[in-house]
């Protein structure tokens, strides 16, 4: 064994080293620490519902930008080359496709008519180009651009909502979280002194300065003591399971912030409304996305003006003199038969009206107005749900500001309580019971002490999920 000299130097030196080493751990500790602040970031980047309703949102802003692009008009163009025979002859012709086949083809030759069949063969061509173009539809377009428009502030508000959702359900959970940890750190607490009773007890006994009864009462008081313990672990790791699923993250141990056990948020009012609260603007929007459905089926019915042109160029390998009598006049090149020579053009304007859509449609429209109404009921229930929250939390923030100003005199009450008759009971002038209910009480007390404070941020929390006001908590939870 080896001996240090125990000069001062030495001690000075290694008080130093020892401060330093425990402020490097303090430090590290304090960086591992989980904030509330942190928390809800870490949640609202990984939460599944939140990339699942951005991903909804997403979708819709496509869908919108699909249907402004429906607006365009529709430009075809074809080109076909091909080589046959071109007899022709008088009679009707029908095209019938193969049934289950998906429709067939039918041959579209032309040329004289002749008496017997002719296997003469030349190549041909066509060039075609259409547009068709439905440029005026009485609003129907623009109601279905609006009604895209709806869906996709629907889904951004329901985006919206989820995110203030989990943030106020992340804060709730770390809250629970938070005092979880601490009833097991006063469950222990209580533990020790009931192991310390237990043993003074058990010294007096052997003694003869107690009955026997005393010694039983205190081991089952510890015993009490422990199951506590074991039930505030459980709570705990419920907690902390449900937080842990909250941010997406393996359910270990969280270094949490105790500095809300020491203070209490400095400001309660809040200017925001109940109508500027995520989840009502999100039962707004669903109200909104319905009437504008009803609008578009209401228009879909109205007809429409269509502007369509057609350019055609064809080409053939059969000659313009080429008759029964002058069968010979075409020619088997390819490059005569896919020359174009004859040009055709169209131009014109249509208006399209599906009359038998007015019964169809009409019943439709019926059925979304029922919808509207049952959002527009939603709508009113939840806005009334939310301004009694908030009536609410304001009652509960009053009460627990008042807790929070008594439970210090409780607990200062207790304790004094507990020495008192600790010293009076070994002493021998109280009893177990007494005994019993001053550490009784003084657990008691020193729970309330820790809950009172996170009431009052419990308590903030509702008015903040209740007004729509996240940052009226956040801000003071950093």
């Amino acid at each position: 064994m080896i001996l240090f000299p125990r000069s001062k130097s030495f001690t000075r030196l290694f008080l130093l080293l020892t401060s330093f080493f425990l402020y490097h751990a303090s430090r590290a500790q304090d960086g591992n620490k989980l904030s509330v602040v942190g928390a809800v970031d870490l949640g609202l980047k990984s939460y599944q519902t939140i990339q699942a309703k951005r991903n909804y949102y997403n979708a819709s802003s496509a869908l919108m930008q699909n249907t402004k692009n429906e607006y365009l008009p529709n430009l075809i163009a074809s080109v076909q080359q091909d080589y046959g025979t071109a007899n022709s002859q008088f009679g009707p012709l029908g095209s019938v496709g193969i049934p289950g086949a998906g429709g067939g083809l039918a041959v579209a030759s032309s040329g004289p008519v002749v008496n017997q069949q002719s296997w003469n063969a030349a190549y041909g061509a066509l060039y075609l180009a259409t547009v068709n173009w439905e440029f005026f539809t009485f609003g129907r377009v623009r109601s279905k651009i609006r009604m895209s428009g709806s869906q996709v502030e629907r889904d951004s508000a329901d985006l919206t909502q989820e995110q203030f959702i989990h943030g106020v359900r992340v804060s709730g959970a770390y809250l629970n979280l938070l005092i979880a940890q601490r009833l097991i750190r006063i469950a222990q607490d209580n533990l020790e002194r009931t192991t310390f009773v237990q043993k003074t007890v058990k010294a007096r006994t052997l003694n003869g300065l107690n009955a026997g009864v005393d010694s039983s009462l205190a081991n089952a008081d510890v015993s009490r003591a422990k199951l506590t313990v074991i039930d505030a672990r459980n709570n705990e790791q419920q907690s902390r399971n449900l937080l842990a699923q909250y941010l997406k993250v393996s359910p270990d141990p969280f270094l949490l912030d105790t500095t809300l056990f020491n203070r209490i948020p400095l400001e309660f009012k809040t200017t925001t409304n109940v109508a500027n609260n995520p989840q009502v603007r999100y039962y707004k929007s669903r109200l909104e996305l319905s009437n504008q459905t009803a609008t578009f089926l209401r228009r879909s019915v109205l007809p429409g003006f269509n502007f369509f042109s057609v350019l055609q160029t064809k080409g053939s390998g059969f000659n313009y003199n080429y008759t029964p009598a002058l069968p010979e006049n075409y020619s088997k090149s390819y490059s005569d038969g896919v020359n174009p020579t004859r040009s055709n053009y169209l131009l014109g304007v249509s208006l399209s009206w599906n009359v038998m859509s007015l019964p169809k449609i009409r019943q439709q429209v019926n059925a979304q107005r029922f919808v509207s109404a049952a959002y527009q009921n939603e709508y009113d229930l939840i806005s009334t749900q939310l301004q009694d929250q908030l009536i609410l939390s304001d009652q509960r923030i009053e009460n627990s500001l008042q807790s929070v100003a008594e439970v210090p005199l409780q607990f200062k009450a207790a304790s004094d309580a507990y020495i008192q008759k600790s010293v009076l009971y070994k002493n021998g002038l109280a009893t177990i019971v007494e005994l019993q209910q001053a550490l009784y009480s003084l657990n008691r007390a020193e729970a309330d002490l820790n809950v009172a404070f996170i009431n009052v941020w419990q308590s903030l929390l509702q008015k903040a999920a209740a007004s729509g006001d996240f940052d009226l908590f956040i801000k003071q939870a950093r």
